[in-house]
């Protein structure tokens, strides 16, 4: 964070961090081993990856961003609210093909790691950092 002042407490800071590593990897994991991805969940291997690597990519992208909102949080509270959106349209997404069949449950056990349990954290953290953007400069939180 350097000099910087932030109205971030530390356990978001620590959100933020934990969620940027974990989107790097992952996205990592889905470009590099997406067979075992595949294998795991228990569907068939697709015949053509870039679309999965694809994916893997901007997870990785997400991850970055969420550390540069952790570097810079009030300049870059917009990267963190596209971040949001995605882990919300993304499961919904996904839980229409678990709810017709298409992926299995387990993709739920996923979607929960992976997004779900960043929709609080998140919201907490935009919301903060927009009001803090309103109301002008702050101190660094606690």
């Amino acid at each position: 964070m350097g000099s910087k002042e932030t109205p971030l407490n530390k356990w978001m800071h620590g959100v933020l961090k934990f969620a940027g590593v974990y989107n790097v990897l992952a996205g990592i994991c889905m470009m590099a081993f997406y067979h075992e991805g595949f294998k795991t969940l228990g569907l068939a291997k697709p015949d053509f990856n870039m679309p999965i690597q694809l994916v893997g990519v901007l997870v990785a992208i997400f991850g970055v961003g969420y550390l540069i909102v952790d570097r810079d949080p009030i300049d870059n509270r917009n990267v963190l609210l596209i971040g949001l959106l995605s882990k919300f349209f993304g499961p919904l997404l996904a839980f229409f093909y678990v709810a017709n069949g298409t992926l299995p449950l387990m993709m739920l056990v996923v979607l929960f790691f992976a997004d779900i349990i960043y929709w609080v954290p998140f919201w907490l953290i935009y919301r903060t950092l927009t009001r803090a953007k309103q109301s002008g400069p702050q101190k660094t939180g606690s």
